[in-house]
């Protein structure tokens, strides 16, 4: 009996292990963008430099692009044509707002793609909650 719960908490622990290297967040926290941050530059139009990309389900935030969920290769697709017509040197924003970060099927491989397409200043708008709480209730510019 002490060999099979030996062995089943060794194959727990494997199981966790595998789990937790296939959601490895493929952005670091200095590429979270802060929802406040983004809301005052387009309330103050300096958005010169950077494009706001909606990878979810509707583009909510004011004049944002929508690629559509990131979850769908096509989608994906869509994402990659519409940034061959935007500089490298962009700033790309990147926002879901679905559900929190570790249950979005969206933002992992939207960014992926971003960072692929070789924008070093690709960030991920950091929504905690969703879009809602955490943009439209605060009454951050929509569309």
């Amino acid at each position: 009996m002490k060999k099979i719960m030996l062995l089943l908490m060794l194959l727990i622990g494997f199981t966790n292990q595998l789990t937790a290297q296939n959601f490895t967040d493929p952005w670091t926290p200095q590429q979270l963008m802060n929802t406040k941050t983004l809301a005052d530059r387009i309330i103050q139009n300096k958005m010169k430099n950077t494009v706001v990309v909606n990878i979810g389900p509707d583009a909510v935030i004011k004049n944002s692009y929508n690629a559509g969920a990131g979850s769908d290769s096509k989608n994906i697709e869509k994402l990659q044509t519409y940034l061959k017509n935007i500089s490298k040197d962009k700033e790309v924003v990147l926002y879901c707002g679905c559900c929190p970060f570790e249950k979005c099927p969206n933002i992992r491989p939207a960014f992926k793609a971003v960072i692929a397409a070789g924008y070093k200043n690709a960030k991920l708008l950091n929504i905690p909650k969703n879009i809602k709480i955490d943009w439209i209730d605060k009454g951050y510019p929509v569309n």
